[in-house]
């Protein structure tokens, strides 16, 4: 994942976003998860679907965005979770994620701003990203930007 540097412009009195990150591959949800934690978000983790709908259902958790695989063990997978999502909790932005690309046809109705975010991440993308859908909920919502802490990516390659 990309470098990160010190970001004078955020906010210091403004809490975390929180971000819901399910995958079920261990290795690779502690890497995106440490990543967005260090990205200056608070995260919680699920290991499939049917854990994510129960941190879903409880409502003081204040998760502000779902980040999730597609292709997952257990009752549900990531588009199930997303289709949960916009029924149960409509206010909160779905990302899906796949190695497979002939899984982003079926994520457009279902993604919040745009296709499937593939394997393996770009992390300045995927950061990007994440802002803008917190950006727009914030505004759908009345609500303050809610912006992670003070961090901001760089590519390495642009130095």
């Amino acid at each position: 994942m990309d470098e990160l540097h010190d970001n004078d412009g955020a906010l210091p009195d403004t809490e975390p976003s929180v971000i819901l990150v399910v995958e079920d591959e261990v290795l690779i949800r502690f890497v995106v998860a440490d990543y967005l934690r260090e990205c200056g978000f608070q995260i919680l983790e699920a290991g499939n679907a049917d854990e994510a709908v129960e941190l879903l259902r409880t409502a003081d958790l204040g998760i502000d965005l779902v980040f999730s695989d597609v292709h997952m063990p257990g009752t549900r997978d990531g588009f199930d979770l997303a289709r949960w999502v916009q029924e149960h909790r409509p206010e909160i932005p779905v990302i899906l994620t796949s190695g497979l690309a002939r899984t982003a046809e079926l994520s457009e109705d279902l993604c919040a701003l745009g296709p499937i975010e593939p394997k393996p991440y770009n992390a300045r993308a995927l950061s990007e990203r994440i802002h803008r859908l917190l950006q727009a909920r914030a505004g759908r919502t009345g609500l303050a930007a809610v912006q992670p802490n003070s961090v901001r990516l760089s590519d390495p390659r642009e130095a």
